[in-house]
């Protein structure tokens, strides 16, 4: 019989290693916050629950990895159920990210100026400090989980490529201001056609995502937070993009300026190249990889290593901890531009990451239910989905059974986004043309349109 001291024991151990959802050495565990227990101690309470089927281990005798067993992981299953359906349409801003957006709604000239604080770099350590919350990596954690937790590293990212380079490039162009729609950057990446009154400067970004997005995925097992990664990234976002074409790839050597703000970047070389190398050795000594990705999502921009193309660096350089983990991108989904650029301008201007870190988290998520395809599990409708139902249905209905081209497809969609409210237009424009990109033989009878209609119109279609 176990007596209740030993329970308590286990109880912990198990809780404990809710924080190791990739499993934990006898180490990791044993230094946890929350533990006090002897070495010998710890391995008799890990046997133990080896022996009762709650943890299970993995690799050789002097790299054994202790992890949770399925059993547990079914119950982080219904909490993310849970997570997902108690969503809200609306990011949820925190009192500390108001606050940043009140600040921020002063003219420029009314805000202070400030320069590049090395303190705000130099106070962070890792595993000691933290921007996200246990609560919030928890959340994170349970959202994130794929099916290929345990393959070699970039494997989901693999799977889910086709749909990840159109997302991604994207929406993270869109965040650059470029006006290239969905439906737009799925024929230029598949098919090499631009769209029409598009610039050529819209049409390479979009491109520099794609093959900046391949080159991660590309390196397989090599994946990781280093130097010559980051530099090629940029290489490959800031391809034919830059003023002196001898810039891309290399850290800056001249003053910039950031535009409608109070924050003057650094200026000197040598300290923008020991500043970024103290970057990449925290960011790659930081153990959890959403605490990494939102660790560059913060100090990559804060520095401007680059003459330009820092924030889309940024961005695809948070997905490299995500990508080598096996967890679910993240593709910034529906984030707004404006609110966005205020999180980006909180860390510039104030140093506070608030603003930005409520961003990450409700990016995150929307990305997690996107790729995880776990929407049939959510059993509370979208509320724009909703709202606009029949819009949405009437006109992919009109579409298929026109048998339109993608050009004239997006050419109706505009037409009909000028119906609907112009705070509603871009996320409608967005549902229908997403719909459009899913619909496939097992699920076009919802549309009322026959099996011929379908076949004709998505020979047309994928031309």
């Amino acid at each position: 019989m176990v007596n209740v001291a030993i329970k308590r024991d286990l109880l912990i151990i198990k809780g404990l290693m809710e924080r190791f959802p990739y499993g934990a050495s006898i180490d990791e565990i044993l230094g946890a916050e929350g533990l006090d227990l002897e070495l010998r101690t710890l391995q008799r309470r890990l046997k133990k629950l080896k022996e009762n089927g709650e943890i299970y281990t993995s690799g050789g005798s002097k790299a054994t990895r202790y992890h949770l067993s399925y059993d547990n992981h079914l119950v982080r299953e219904k909490e993310r159920e849970r997570l997902i359906k108690t969503k809200k349409e609306g990011i949820s801003i925190s009192p500390e990210g108001k606050d940043i957006i009140t600040y921020l709604s002063k003219p420029v000239s009314e805000r202070k100026k400030v320069g590049y604080n090395l303190g705000f770099l130099k106070s962070y350590r890792p595993n000691i400090d933290a921007y996200l919350t246990l609560e919030e990596i928890n959340k994170l954690t349970i959202l994130g989980q794929t099916n290929s937790q345990y393959q070699p590293a970039g494997t989901h990212a693999r799977e889910i490529l086709n749909r990840l380079l159109i997302d991604l490039s994207w929406n993270s162009s869109r965040l650059e201001g470029n006006t290239y729609s969905l439906l737009d950057t799925q024929r230029l990446l598949e098919l090499g056609e631009s769209a029409e009154g598009k610039s050529l400067e819209e049409t390479q970004m979009v491109i520099n995502h794609k093959d900046a997005i391949e080159f991660l995925v590309e390196l397989g097992e090599e994946i990781d937070i280093k130097k010559y990664i980051i530099l090629n990234l940029h290489a490959l976002l800031a391809d034919n993009l830059m003023r002196d074409p001898d810039s891309i790839g290399r850290l800056r050597s001249i003053p910039v300026g950031i535009y409608h703000s109070a924050y003057s970047p650094l200026a000197i070389p040598q300290l923008i190249a020991e500043q970024f190398d103290l970057i990449l050795e925290k960011a790659k000594a930081i153990e959890n990889p959403f605490e990494q990705a939102f660790f560059m999502m913060v100090h990559l921009p804060y520095l401007q290593p680059f003459d330009d193309v820092n924030k889309r660096t940024s961005r695809l350089a948070a997905n490299i901890p995500l990508f080598k983990s096996n967890l679910s991108p993240v593709s910034f989904v529906e984030v707004s531009n404006e609110l966005y650029t205020q999180g980006i301008l909180g860390v510039y201007e104030l140093n506070q990451i608030d603003l930005l870190k409520d961003i990450f988290m409700w990016a995150y998520e929307k990305s997690a239910i996107r790729y995880a395809d776990i929407r049939q599990n959510v059993s509370e409708p979208d509320p724009f989905r909703t709202k606009y139902r029949d819009e949405i249905k009437k006109l992919i209905t009109e579409i298929i059974s026109s048998n339109l081209s993608p050009k004239e497809g997006s050419l109706l969609i505009k037409s009909r986004a000028s119906n609907i409210p112009i705070e509603d237009r871009a996320r409608f424009v967005e549902f229908v043309e997403g719909d459009l990109l899913s619909i496939h033989e097992g699920n076009f009878a919802r549309f009322r349109i026959s099996l011929s209609e379908f076949k004709i119109w998505k020979e047309r279609w994928s031309r």
